[in-house]
């Protein structure tokens, strides 16, 4: 490894990431900012702050699913399903916890995720997605709410 570190940044970031971001961490704990390559660098930050967005989306897409699941099954209810909300809430409760300045977000992306799992959820039930509402049934806090469970349609 000490042999790619030797090669200029963006060729390693290109040949070896994994070695460029040691490397590039290295020369940034050592305030060698002559020597970081900044554009890359700027770049997988910003990447850093688009995939904790994505992983609210995700995890919101999956905790819309199983609570509609929850609300429109009801005979089909599960331990699987409550385990499945509870470890989703947990992983969102994380991330926010890590990122407060996200705390707004899974809101601001309820609208978008609650098409996506509308039509997923239909996909797993074999339910007609009109059986579904068109707008999202559940408010933000009780999506995020560990002990929310809807009550059957």
């Amino acid at each position: 490894m000490a042999e790619a570190l030797k090669q200029p940044p963006s060729d390693l970031y290109e040949r070896d990431f994994y070695a460029w971001t040691q490397d590039q961490a290295a020369k940034l704990r050592a305030r060698a900012h002559n020597s970081v390559d900044w554009e890359n660098a700027a770049e997988e930050i910003e990447s850093l702050g688009r995939s904790e967005r994505g992983e609210i989306r995700s995890r919101l897409l999956v905790t819309l699913v199983h609570l509609l699941k929850w609300r429109f099954q009801p005979a089909h209810r599960s331990a699987s399903w409550k385990a499945t909300l509870a470890e989703q809430r947990s992983r969102l409760a994380d991330v926010l916890e890590e990122s407060p300045s996200l705390r707004s977000f899974p809101e601001t992306a309820l609208e978008r995720e609650y098409r996506t799992a509308r039509l997923k959820a239909s996909g797993e039930t074999d339910l007609p997605e009109d059986v579904f509402p068109a707008e999202c049934p559940f408010m933000i806090d009780e999506i995020l709410d560990p002990d929310f469970y809807p009550d059957a349609a």
